[in-house]
């Protein structure tokens, strides 16, 4: 790609739009995407910095029947996280929230991260690295005009889905290397949810004296 289709102020503009259109979609179309769009979206994740140049990210893509079985884990999930949400959002939220793990949202695709972490690298390096690809991965929803969820909840029973997805017949695996990190849900979504407003105060401390607006 020419990089000087990627200066100027207009290119400025439209990455921060990007950025700023960024939001979690839990209710979703149904409709598979195509395999290539898929694939772009995975590429795009591989595009991220990593510790070393290791690319040590692995991601186990569930569409089809696979999907369908996975929903009696996503609703056992539920149960590990259930009373800290019953006590952070309120009731609509919550209830709202209860019906997306039972369903997720008839996302059709969910793709597992994991972190492939070796004694050559930083525990915590080698889960950054993953991390940045999932939000590659992210942003690149919204260019193909898909929306996603990044969740966190599979980690209440990584161990059944490591089960669920063969990962424990892997050498990286049996040999303690491989951990999940968490799951994004995506498709082409069904509804256009307000964005959090995002809190910017007490979060940056410069330490040194900040440059002049």
């Amino acid at each position: 790609m020419d990089k000087k289709n990627l200066s100027g102020e207009n290119f400025r503009d439209q990455f921060y739009a990007l950025l700023a259109s960024r939001k979690s979609i839990r209710a979703f179309d149904p409709k598979l995407p195509s395999k290539e769009v898929i694939e772009r979206l995975l590429q795009a994740a591989f595009q991220a910095p990593s510790g070393k140049n290791r690319q040590n990210w692995r991601f186990f893509v569930v569409t089809g029947q696979k999907r369908e079985e996975y929903l009696q884990l996503s609703q056992k999930s539920w149960l590990g996280i259930k009373d800290i949400l019953e006590k952070r959002l309120k009731p609509s939220l919550y209830q709202f929230t209860e019906r997306f793990f039972f369903t997720l949202g008839d996302a059709p695709v969910i793709i597992f991260a994991y972190s492939h972490n070796t004694p050559d690298e930083r525990y915590h390096t080698s889960i950054g690295s993953v991390y940045m690809a999932v939000e590659n991965l992210n942003l690149a929803c919204l260019v193909e005009g898909l929306g996603c969820c990044t969740m966190g909840a599979p980690l209440e029973i990584s161990k059944e889905v490591d089960q669920f997805l063969g990962v424990t017949e892997l050498p990286e695996y049996k040999s303690g290397e491989l951990e999940l990190l968490c799951a994004v849900v995506l498709g082409y979504p069904k509804h256009d949810p307000p964005k959090a407003p995002r809190q910017t105060e007490g979060r940056v401390t410069w330490i040194s004296e900040a440059p002049e607006v």
